[in-house]
């Protein structure tokens, strides 16, 4: 009798036109709310966009317009709106299922809050992450060296921050643990290239040799923003002396101007007689003492 009494009861639910009613509207709500949230998050994104994007083509004379600070804000701005809109559509579907949602948001800041004295790291990340936006510390694009972490940054969110290594890793790294930025692309990069010559060259017409092909390298690099240098003689060690050059270029663009400064150097010695020190084997022969250099074997 008493599972008689249960089954009619499930069929009245199941059968009840009022229920899949409710249903059928709940689902036309749900789909309807989540479509509206996804457009809302690809026009904002896109307005967001296009605004930046007319900033920084007409700056002002007052606030030069900063490419990287906008890159970073702009990709900050777009990460706050998916999460505003997506959580406001949770919400409302929620309200939508007919679950009271005052009394939720309720329950969860007290459980909020009992979370929050044991998250501090997170309120850390957080604060943290503001103040490198707000403070222009590094953005998006920049090549930066964190601790043992050193890379371009792909994206700065409020909690963390993610750089792009040399090998193509991807580190993300909590802002709370950032204490010590060293940023490499905010100003021009300094290019300081050693040459070494044999201790028995010229010097002389050695440096002649580099001054004359540092001369005309601003005319042909345009990453190279101001006259090379040739400071002189940086060591003599051994059978080899150390010239030192300094060559100051665009941001981040020392290493290829540094490899092409040793490649023209080399080349320039090789036309011209300049030795380059390389390691020699003395032989001496017991019979006669006559001693004679091996080079290259």
């Amino acid at each position: 009798m008493k599972f008689e009494k249960m089954y009619n009861n499930f069929m009245a639910v199941v059968t009840s036109e009022e229920m899949w009613t409710n249903i059928g509207i709940a689902i036309i709500k749900i789909t309807a709310i989540t479509i509206l949230s996804m457009i809302v998050v690809r026009v904002a994104k896109i307005a967001i966009r296009k605004a930046f994007d007319i900033r920084m083509s007409v700056p002002s004379p007052l606030q030069p317009a900063s490419e990287r600070r906008h890159r970073t804000i702009l990709r900050l701005l777009q990460s706050v709106i998916s999460y505003v809109v997506y959580f406001s559509a949770i919400l409302a579907i929620l309200s939508a299922m007919n679950i009271q949602v005052a009394g939720l948001l309720a329950g969860a800041g007290i459980v909020g809050l009992a979370v929050g004295f044991g998250a501090q790291s997170l309120v850390k990340d957080v604060i943290t992450g503001f103040f490198i936006i707000f403070e222009d510390q590094f953005g998006v694009g920049d090549y930066i060296k964190i601790t043992s972490v050193e890379g371009t940054v792909l994206e700065i969110g409020l909690r963390t921050t993610k750089i792009k290594g040399a090998a193509g890793e991807i580190n993300i790294v909590p802002n709370g643990s950032i204490t010590d930025v060293v940023n490499y692309s905010i100003n021009n990069s300094i290019a300081v290239i050693d040459v070494s010559v044999a201790y028995n060259s010229d010097i002389a017409k050695a440096e002649r040799l580099i001054e004359a092909y540092l001369i005309n390298l601003p005319k042909k690099h345009e990453e190279i923003t101001t006259p090379p240098t040739l400071l002189g003689v940086q060591n003599v060690v051994g059978a080899e002396i150390t010239l030192r050059i300094s060559v100051e270029t665009l941001p981040m663009q020392h290493f290829a101007i540094s490899r092409m400064v040793r490649r023209d150097v080399k080349e320039i010695f090789d036309q011209n007689g300049i030795e380059i020190p390389y390691p020699k084997m003395m032989v001496y022969e017991r019979d006669n003492n006559q001693t004679f250099n091996e080079e290259g074997e």
